[in-house]
Protein backbone atom coordinates (compact mmCIF):
# COMPACT_ATOMS: atom_id res chain seq x y z
CA UNK A 1 0.00 0.00 0.00
CA UNK A 2 1.40 3.53 -1.18
CA UNK A 3 2.01 6.59 1.44
CA UNK A 4 -1.06 8.92 1.59
CA UNK A 5 -1.06 11.69 -0.42
CA UNK A 6 -3.17 13.92 2.36
CA UNK A 7 -1.99 14.21 5.80
CA UNK A 8 -0.78 11.88 7.93
CA UNK A 9 -1.36 9.68 11.11
CA UNK A 10 0.38 8.10 13.75
CA UNK A 11 0.23 5.84 16.96
CA UNK A 12 0.38 7.49 20.15
CA UNK A 13 1.94 6.16 23.22
CA UNK A 14 -1.63 5.38 24.13
CA UNK A 15 -1.73 2.63 21.80
CA UNK A 16 -4.69 5.10 19.89
CA UNK A 17 -3.89 6.57 16.52
CA UNK A 18 -3.78 10.65 15.85
CA UNK A 19 -4.53 12.38 12.04
CA UNK A 20 -3.12 15.29 10.84
CA UNK A 21 -3.08 17.79 7.77
CA UNK A 22 -1.71 21.04 6.02
CA UNK A 23 -4.60 23.57 4.83
CA UNK A 24 -3.63 26.59 3.90
CA UNK A 25 -0.12 26.90 5.50
CA UNK A 26 -1.64 25.58 9.01
CA UNK A 27 -1.59 22.50 10.69
CA UNK A 28 -4.20 20.86 11.78
CA UNK A 29 -4.63 17.83 14.22
CA UNK A 30 -8.13 16.16 14.10
CA UNK A 31 -9.66 17.17 17.55
CA UNK A 32 -10.53 13.07 18.33
CA UNK A 33 -8.03 10.76 18.45
CA UNK A 34 -9.19 7.32 16.80
CA UNK A 35 -8.72 3.42 17.79
CA UNK A 36 -7.40 2.25 14.18
CA UNK A 37 -5.51 3.39 11.89
CA UNK A 38 -8.19 2.52 9.07
CA UNK A 39 -9.96 5.00 11.09
CA UNK A 40 -7.65 7.96 11.31
CA UNK A 41 -7.28 7.39 7.44
CA UNK A 42 -11.46 7.30 6.88
CA UNK A 43 -10.94 10.87 8.93
CA UNK A 44 -8.09 12.40 6.43
CA UNK A 45 -10.18 11.48 3.36
CA UNK A 46 -12.89 13.18 4.53
CA UNK A 47 -11.55 15.97 5.06
CA UNK A 48 -9.81 15.89 1.76
CA UNK A 49 -13.35 15.23 0.08
CA UNK A 50 -14.17 18.49 1.77
CA UNK A 51 -11.73 20.70 0.74
CA UNK A 52 -12.11 19.49 -3.01
CA UNK A 53 -15.88 19.96 -2.89
CA UNK A 54 -15.44 23.31 -0.83
CA UNK A 55 -16.82 22.78 1.50
CA UNK A 56 -13.73 22.33 4.28
CA UNK A 57 -14.35 24.30 7.81
CA UNK A 58 -11.45 25.74 9.63
CA UNK A 59 -11.87 23.34 13.05
CA UNK A 60 -10.94 26.58 15.08
CA UNK A 61 -13.07 28.96 13.04
CA UNK A 62 -16.34 28.79 15.04
CA UNK A 63 -13.71 28.85 17.80
CA UNK A 64 -13.27 33.08 17.14
CA UNK A 65 -15.28 35.33 19.08
CA UNK A 66 -18.06 37.30 17.39
CA UNK A 67 -16.45 40.48 19.06
CA UNK A 68 -12.96 39.64 16.77
CA UNK A 69 -14.76 38.62 13.82
CA UNK A 70 -17.14 41.36 13.55
CA UNK A 71 -14.13 43.84 13.64
CA UNK A 72 -12.74 41.87 10.66
CA UNK A 73 -16.38 42.37 8.64
CA UNK A 74 -16.60 45.76 9.32
CA UNK A 75 -12.79 46.80 8.25
CA UNK A 76 -13.71 45.09 4.66
CA UNK A 77 -16.93 47.46 4.31
CA UNK A 78 -16.41 49.18 0.66
CA UNK A 79 -20.01 48.68 -0.63
CA UNK A 80 -21.80 51.48 1.57
CA UNK A 81 -21.45 55.25 1.53
CA UNK A 82 -20.14 56.97 4.70
CA UNK A 83 -23.74 57.78 6.00
CA UNK A 84 -24.78 54.04 5.45
CA UNK A 85 -21.76 52.82 6.98
CA UNK A 86 -22.01 55.10 10.08
CA UNK A 87 -25.52 53.82 10.37
CA UNK A 88 -25.18 50.62 10.25
CA UNK A 89 -22.34 50.49 12.51
CA UNK A 90 -24.11 52.63 15.37
CA UNK A 91 -26.78 49.48 14.79
CA UNK A 92 -23.82 47.18 15.81
CA UNK A 93 -22.79 48.86 18.66
CA UNK A 94 -25.84 49.85 20.25
CA UNK A 95 -27.95 46.61 19.71
CA UNK A 96 -25.86 43.51 18.34
CA UNK A 97 -22.03 43.91 19.75
CA UNK A 98 -23.58 44.08 23.74
CA UNK A 99 -25.35 40.98 23.33
CA UNK A 100 -23.05 38.44 21.21
CA UNK A 101 -19.78 40.68 21.88
CA UNK A 102 -17.94 37.81 23.93
CA UNK A 103 -19.65 34.67 22.51
CA UNK A 104 -17.85 32.19 19.84
CA UNK A 105 -19.21 32.09 16.60
CA UNK A 106 -20.24 28.42 16.94
CA UNK A 107 -22.16 29.11 20.00
CA UNK A 108 -24.52 31.08 17.90
CA UNK A 109 -27.11 29.39 17.38
CA UNK A 110 -30.65 29.63 15.70
CA UNK A 111 -32.56 30.03 19.01
CA UNK A 112 -30.08 32.37 20.48
CA UNK A 113 -30.64 34.95 17.37
CA UNK A 114 -34.51 34.55 18.63
CA UNK A 115 -33.82 35.14 21.70
CA UNK A 116 -31.94 37.95 20.96
CA UNK A 117 -34.79 39.40 17.97
CA UNK A 118 -37.75 38.66 21.34
CA UNK A 119 -35.68 40.67 23.93
CA UNK A 120 -35.37 43.63 21.72
CA UNK A 121 -38.99 43.73 20.87
CA UNK A 122 -40.00 43.85 24.70
CA UNK A 123 -37.60 47.02 24.89
CA UNK A 124 -40.21 48.55 22.80
CA UNK A 125 -37.76 49.09 20.15
CA UNK A 126 -39.63 50.26 16.75
CA UNK A 127 -40.14 46.71 14.64
CA UNK A 128 -38.02 48.71 11.61
CA UNK A 129 -34.96 49.40 14.40
CA UNK A 130 -35.36 45.90 15.01
CA UNK A 131 -35.09 44.32 11.44
CA UNK A 132 -32.32 46.56 10.72
CA UNK A 133 -30.57 45.24 13.62
CA UNK A 134 -31.32 42.16 12.54
CA UNK A 135 -30.07 42.38 8.60
CA UNK A 136 -26.72 43.49 9.85
CA UNK A 137 -26.21 40.64 12.21
CA UNK A 138 -27.41 38.50 9.11
CA UNK A 139 -24.37 40.50 7.10
CA UNK A 140 -22.20 39.57 9.76
CA UNK A 141 -22.74 36.00 9.82
CA UNK A 142 -23.45 34.98 6.20
CA UNK A 143 -19.85 36.41 6.08
CA UNK A 144 -18.85 33.85 8.88
CA UNK A 145 -20.11 31.16 6.62
CA UNK A 146 -18.05 32.64 3.28
CA UNK A 147 -15.02 33.15 4.94
CA UNK A 148 -15.48 29.02 5.90
CA UNK A 149 -15.79 29.88 9.57
CA UNK A 150 -19.08 28.13 10.42
CA UNK A 151 -21.46 25.59 7.96
CA UNK A 152 -24.32 27.69 7.83
CA UNK A 153 -25.32 31.28 9.34
CA UNK A 154 -28.18 31.06 11.84
CA UNK A 155 -29.92 33.97 11.23
CA UNK A 156 -31.28 32.19 7.80
CA UNK A 157 -34.89 31.81 8.01
CA UNK A 158 -35.16 34.09 10.69
CA UNK A 159 -38.46 35.70 11.43
CA UNK A 160 -39.15 39.24 11.56
CA UNK A 161 -41.18 41.63 13.40
CA UNK A 162 -43.77 43.24 10.93
CA UNK A 163 -43.22 46.63 10.29
CA UNK A 164 -46.18 49.14 10.01
CA UNK A 165 -45.87 51.53 7.02
CA UNK A 166 -45.61 55.05 8.66
CA UNK A 167 -48.56 57.05 7.69
CA UNK A 168 -47.80 60.11 5.16
CA UNK A 169 -47.63 64.15 5.84
CA UNK A 170 -48.86 65.96 2.55
CA UNK A 171 -49.43 69.54 2.24
CA UNK A 172 -51.50 71.61 0.18
CA UNK A 173 -50.13 74.32 -1.85
CA UNK A 174 -51.66 77.32 0.83
CA UNK A 175 -49.49 75.10 3.16
CA UNK A 176 -46.41 75.26 1.38
CA UNK A 177 -46.89 79.05 1.10
CA UNK A 178 -47.58 79.49 4.65
CA UNK A 179 -44.75 77.37 5.30
CA UNK A 180 -42.09 79.00 2.84
CA UNK A 181 -43.13 82.86 4.12
CA UNK A 182 -42.16 81.45 7.48
CA UNK A 183 -39.00 80.02 7.14
CA UNK A 184 -36.12 82.24 6.62
CA UNK A 185 -35.83 83.86 3.11
CA UNK A 186 -32.69 82.68 2.46
CA UNK A 187 -34.67 79.19 2.37
CA UNK A 188 -37.36 80.28 0.66
CA UNK A 189 -37.09 78.84 -2.55
CA UNK A 190 -36.09 75.67 -0.85
CA UNK A 191 -39.23 74.95 0.25
CA UNK A 192 -40.71 75.36 -2.76
CA UNK A 193 -38.30 73.05 -4.87
CA UNK A 194 -38.63 70.30 -2.22
CA UNK A 195 -42.34 70.62 -2.26
CA UNK A 196 -42.72 70.80 -6.29
CA UNK A 197 -39.53 69.35 -7.46
CA UNK A 198 -39.56 66.67 -4.95
CA UNK A 199 -35.88 66.87 -4.05
CA UNK A 200 -34.55 64.92 -1.34
CA UNK A 201 -32.90 67.16 1.68
CA UNK A 202 -29.27 66.00 0.68
CA UNK A 203 -30.56 66.31 -3.15
CA UNK A 204 -31.28 69.96 -2.16
CA UNK A 205 -28.46 71.33 -0.57
CA UNK A 206 -25.85 69.27 -2.78
CA UNK A 207 -27.40 71.23 -5.61
CA UNK A 208 -25.19 73.64 -7.44
CA UNK A 209 -25.96 77.05 -9.43
CA UNK A 210 -24.23 75.39 -12.29
CA UNK A 211 -26.97 72.62 -12.02
CA UNK A 212 -29.99 75.25 -12.22
CA UNK A 213 -31.34 76.19 -16.09
CA UNK A 214 -33.62 78.66 -15.88
CA UNK A 215 -34.39 79.72 -19.20
CA UNK A 216 -35.75 75.49 -19.40
CA UNK A 217 -36.73 75.60 -15.85
CA UNK A 218 -35.26 72.66 -14.79
CA UNK A 219 -32.72 71.47 -11.93
CA UNK A 220 -30.04 68.88 -12.82
CA UNK A 221 -29.63 66.35 -9.65
CA UNK A 222 -26.35 64.90 -10.17
CA UNK A 223 -24.71 65.22 -5.79
CA UNK A 224 -25.89 64.98 -3.02
CA UNK A 225 -24.56 66.30 0.36
CA UNK A 226 -24.69 63.84 3.81
CA UNK A 227 -24.21 64.74 6.90
CA UNK A 228 -22.80 61.77 9.31
CA UNK A 229 -21.20 62.97 12.84
CA UNK A 230 -21.09 66.39 11.78
CA UNK A 231 -19.11 65.41 8.76
CA UNK A 232 -19.80 66.23 5.39
CA UNK A 233 -20.27 63.87 2.46
CA UNK A 234 -20.52 65.38 -1.04
CA UNK A 235 -20.98 62.67 -3.88
CA UNK A 236 -23.42 61.39 -6.32
CA UNK A 237 -27.17 60.14 -5.76
CA UNK A 238 -27.25 56.97 -4.16
CA UNK A 239 -28.80 54.90 -7.43
CA UNK A 240 -28.43 55.74 -11.26
CA UNK A 241 -32.21 56.73 -10.81
CA UNK A 242 -31.42 59.48 -8.83
CA UNK A 243 -29.15 61.24 -11.18
CA UNK A 244 -32.01 63.03 -13.20
CA UNK A 245 -33.08 66.21 -14.40
CA UNK A 246 -36.32 67.66 -13.00
CA UNK A 247 -38.21 70.20 -14.53
CA UNK A 248 -40.01 72.67 -12.30
CA UNK A 249 -43.52 74.65 -12.41
CA UNK A 250 -43.03 79.04 -12.36
CA UNK A 251 -44.41 78.57 -8.76
CA UNK A 252 -40.67 76.86 -8.42
CA UNK A 253 -38.55 78.55 -10.62
CA UNK A 254 -39.33 82.46 -10.19
CA UNK A 255 -38.45 81.94 -6.46
CA UNK A 256 -35.52 80.13 -7.08
CA UNK A 257 -34.59 82.87 -9.89
CA UNK A 258 -35.11 85.23 -7.30
CA UNK A 259 -32.53 83.33 -4.61
CA UNK A 260 -29.92 83.53 -7.24
CA UNK A 261 -30.24 87.22 -8.45
CA UNK A 262 -30.24 87.94 -4.40
CA UNK A 263 -27.04 85.78 -3.52
CA UNK A 264 -25.07 86.09 -5.92
CA UNK A 265 -23.46 82.52 -6.58
CA UNK A 266 -20.70 81.48 -8.82
CA UNK A 267 -21.21 78.15 -10.79
CA UNK A 268 -19.50 75.60 -8.28
CA UNK A 269 -21.55 77.36 -5.17
CA UNK A 270 -24.21 75.25 -3.71
CA UNK A 271 -27.32 77.06 -4.47
CA UNK A 272 -28.61 77.03 -0.60
CA UNK A 273 -25.70 77.83 2.19
CA UNK A 274 -25.48 78.15 5.93
CA UNK A 275 -25.61 81.90 6.86
CA UNK A 276 -22.07 81.99 7.09
CA UNK A 277 -21.55 80.75 3.55
CA UNK A 278 -21.04 77.13 4.07
CA UNK A 279 -22.64 73.55 2.81
CA UNK A 280 -25.53 73.18 5.08
CA UNK A 281 -25.26 71.03 8.13
CA UNK A 282 -28.98 69.19 8.00
CA UNK A 283 -29.36 68.00 11.51
CA UNK A 284 -27.83 72.10 12.73
CA UNK A 285 -30.80 73.87 9.73
CA UNK A 286 -33.45 71.35 11.04
CA UNK A 287 -32.93 72.59 14.52
CA UNK A 288 -32.56 76.35 13.88
CA UNK A 289 -34.52 77.09 10.70
CA UNK A 290 -36.72 74.11 9.79
CA UNK A 291 -38.40 73.76 13.66
CA UNK A 292 -38.71 77.09 14.11
CA UNK A 293 -40.86 77.70 10.88
CA UNK A 294 -43.01 75.01 10.47
CA UNK A 295 -44.12 75.98 14.37
CA UNK A 296 -44.70 79.33 13.67
CA UNK A 297 -46.81 77.82 10.02
CA UNK A 298 -49.15 75.80 12.72
CA UNK A 299 -47.58 72.65 10.57
CA UNK A 300 -45.98 70.24 13.21
CA UNK A 301 -44.94 68.00 13.12
CA UNK A 302 -43.16 67.95 10.10
CA UNK A 303 -40.46 66.67 8.54
CA UNK A 304 -37.91 68.07 5.62
CA UNK A 305 -38.91 64.98 3.65
CA UNK A 306 -42.35 65.10 4.37
CA UNK A 307 -42.11 67.86 1.90
CA UNK A 308 -41.04 65.15 -1.15
CA UNK A 309 -44.24 63.26 0.03
CA UNK A 310 -46.18 66.47 -0.81
CA UNK A 311 -44.60 66.69 -4.15
CA UNK A 312 -45.63 63.08 -5.31
CA UNK A 313 -48.92 64.06 -4.23
CA UNK A 314 -49.07 67.35 -5.83
CA UNK A 315 -47.75 65.24 -9.02
CA UNK A 316 -50.47 62.66 -8.96
CA UNK A 317 -53.26 64.85 -8.32
CA UNK A 318 -52.17 67.10 -11.21
CA UNK A 319 -52.38 64.27 -13.61
CA UNK A 320 -48.59 62.31 -13.64
CA UNK A 321 -48.99 58.93 -14.19
CA UNK A 322 -46.78 56.22 -12.12
CA UNK A 323 -43.89 56.17 -14.66
CA UNK A 324 -43.79 59.93 -14.74
CA UNK A 325 -43.86 60.27 -11.26
CA UNK A 326 -40.76 57.38 -10.45
CA UNK A 327 -38.77 59.51 -12.92
CA UNK A 328 -39.38 62.82 -11.06
CA UNK A 329 -38.76 61.22 -7.96
CA UNK A 330 -36.11 59.32 -8.52
CA UNK A 331 -37.02 56.09 -7.74
CA UNK A 332 -35.10 52.86 -8.71
CA UNK A 333 -38.63 51.17 -10.36
CA UNK A 334 -42.25 51.79 -11.17
CA UNK A 335 -42.98 49.59 -8.55
CA UNK A 336 -41.65 51.00 -6.24
CA UNK A 337 -43.41 54.15 -6.42
CA UNK A 338 -47.19 52.42 -6.63
CA UNK A 339 -46.34 50.33 -3.98
CA UNK A 340 -45.54 53.49 -1.80
CA UNK A 341 -48.10 55.82 -3.68
CA UNK A 342 -50.33 53.85 -5.32
CA UNK A 343 -53.16 54.61 -3.06
CA UNK A 344 -52.62 58.48 -4.40
CA UNK A 345 -54.28 57.24 -7.82
CA UNK A 346 -57.74 57.16 -7.09
CA UNK A 347 -58.90 59.04 -9.71
CA UNK A 348 -57.81 56.90 -12.70
CA UNK A 349 -59.15 53.77 -10.82
CA UNK A 350 -62.49 55.49 -10.35
CA UNK A 351 -62.30 55.95 -14.27
CA UNK A 352 -61.45 52.71 -14.90
CA UNK A 353 -64.69 51.67 -12.97
CA UNK A 354 -67.20 53.89 -15.12
CA UNK A 355 -65.05 52.85 -18.50
CA UNK A 356 -66.13 49.52 -17.40
CA UNK A 357 -69.36 49.81 -16.24
CA UNK A 358 -70.33 51.51 -19.72
CA UNK A 359 -69.04 48.69 -21.33
CA UNK A 360 -70.94 46.01 -19.74
CA UNK A 361 -74.10 48.37 -20.49
CA UNK A 362 -73.25 49.00 -23.92
CA UNK A 363 -72.80 45.00 -23.95
CA UNK A 364 -76.17 44.25 -22.74
CA UNK A 365 -77.75 46.93 -25.42
CA UNK A 366 -76.24 45.26 -28.43
CA UNK A 367 -77.23 41.62 -27.05
CA UNK A 368 -80.92 43.03 -26.45
CA UNK A 369 -81.43 44.55 -29.77
CA UNK A 370 -80.21 42.19 -32.18
CA UNK A 371 -80.50 39.00 -29.90
CA UNK A 372 -77.07 37.86 -30.50
CA UNK A 373 -73.27 38.91 -29.35
CA UNK A 374 -71.95 41.25 -32.40
CA UNK A 375 -68.53 41.42 -31.97
CA UNK A 376 -67.61 44.04 -34.28
CA UNK A 377 -70.19 46.76 -32.44
CA UNK A 378 -68.60 45.30 -29.24
CA UNK A 379 -64.94 46.02 -29.98
CA UNK A 380 -66.54 49.34 -31.36
CA UNK A 381 -67.66 49.99 -28.08
CA UNK A 382 -64.88 49.41 -26.63
CA UNK A 383 -62.17 51.42 -28.78
CA UNK A 384 -64.64 54.27 -27.55
CA UNK A 385 -64.87 53.61 -24.28
CA UNK A 386 -61.28 53.46 -23.81
CA UNK A 387 -60.63 57.00 -26.09
CA UNK A 388 -63.56 58.61 -23.18
CA UNK A 389 -61.35 57.29 -20.82
CA UNK A 390 -58.08 58.58 -21.98
CA UNK A 391 -59.48 61.84 -22.88
CA UNK A 392 -60.79 62.43 -19.50
CA UNK A 393 -57.70 61.43 -17.51
CA UNK A 394 -56.20 64.42 -20.54
CA UNK A 395 -59.02 67.04 -19.28
CA UNK A 396 -58.24 66.41 -15.49
CA UNK A 397 -54.50 66.73 -15.73
CA UNK A 398 -54.91 70.28 -18.07
CA UNK A 399 -57.21 71.59 -15.31
CA UNK A 400 -54.92 70.34 -12.94
CA UNK A 401 -51.75 71.82 -14.23
CA UNK A 402 -53.31 75.22 -15.02
CA UNK A 403 -54.52 75.55 -10.98
CA UNK A 404 -50.99 74.13 -9.87
CA UNK A 405 -49.23 76.99 -11.33
CA UNK A 406 -51.52 79.55 -9.84
CA UNK A 407 -50.23 79.20 -6.11
CA UNK A 408 -53.69 78.78 -4.68
CA UNK A 409 -53.04 80.06 -0.36
CA UNK A 410 -56.30 78.30 0.58
CA UNK A 411 -56.62 75.52 2.87
CA UNK A 412 -55.67 74.22 6.33
CA UNK A 413 -55.59 70.01 6.34
CA UNK A 414 -52.45 69.11 8.85
CA UNK A 415 -53.74 65.41 9.26
CA UNK A 416 -54.14 64.15 5.35
CA UNK A 417 -52.18 60.65 5.12
CA UNK A 418 -53.99 59.46 2.39
CA UNK A 419 -57.04 60.83 -0.01
CA UNK A 420 -56.54 64.14 -1.71
CA UNK A 421 -60.26 65.79 -2.50
CA UNK A 422 -58.56 68.33 -0.39
CA UNK A 423 -55.47 68.81 -2.12
CA UNK A 424 -57.21 68.83 -5.69
CA UNK A 425 -60.15 71.29 -4.36
CA UNK A 426 -57.04 73.31 -2.88
CA UNK A 427 -55.30 73.01 -7.11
Amino acid sequence: MGRRQFGSVRRLPSGRWQASYTHRGHRHIAPLTFLTKADANAFLSSVETEIRRGQWLDPVGAKVVFSEWAAQWAATIVDLRPSTRARDLGYFERYILPRFGVTELGAIDHMAVRAWIADLAETGLAPATIVKGAQIMGKIMRAAVQAGLIASSPCDGMRLPRIERREMRFLDPGEVMSLANSIDPRYRAAVFLAAYGGLRAGELFGLRAKRVDLLRRTVDVSEIVVDVGGHLYVGPPKTSAGRRVVALPRVTSEPLADHLKANARRPEDFVFTDPEGGPVHLNAWRRRFWAPAVYAAGLAPLRPHDLRHTAVALWIAAGANPKEVATRAGHTSVSFTLDRYGHLFPGSDQRLSDALDALAADSDSVRSSTGSDTSEALRGRTLRARIAHEQDAADTAQQSETALTSGNNSGRNRTRTCGLSRVKAAL
